[in-house]
């Protein structure tokens, strides 16, 4: 059996020219920022959602609810986690793998998204 010795060198895992995979980088690193922008949003606006129930609910003799808390917190960290979790599985690998890294991190990140805010929005 015999195997490709070009394969197994240092040299084919090579991640590529490292200006290109901070352009990569900074590319997806917008993406994760607006992913984050609209999770501190979503933050802001279940706060003020949730005080405009609670003081409904105070003007009808009801006990005020908090806001769900961790799951707006999980919202808020996602976007932050899965961008260091695709730098850090993609930072020795070429730019196509790294490229489908940060993908699959902005597809978890948006259905995670999709949920925290379903949940919050139940919940309040």
């Amino acid at each position: 059996m015999t195997t490709d010795a070009a394969a197994t060198t240092p040299e084919a895992a090579k991640p590529g020219p490292r200006w290109l995979t901070i352009a990569l980088a900074v590319l997806f690193g917008l993406f994760f920022a607006y992913d984050l922008f609209e999770a501190l949003t979503n933050l802001f606006g279940a706060i003020e959602l949730s005080d405009a129930r609670n003081a409904f609910r105070v003007s009808q003799g009801l006990d005020p609810l908090a806001p769900p808390w961790v799951i707006l917190a999980a919202n808020v960290a996602a976007p932050v986690v899965a961008f260091a979790a695709a730098w850090w599985l993609g930072r020795k690998r070429r730019v196509g793998a790294q490229a489908l890294l940060y993908l699959a991190g902005l597809a978890v990140v948006a259905a995670a998204a999709l949920t925290f805010t379903a949940l919050a929005r139940t919940l309040l």
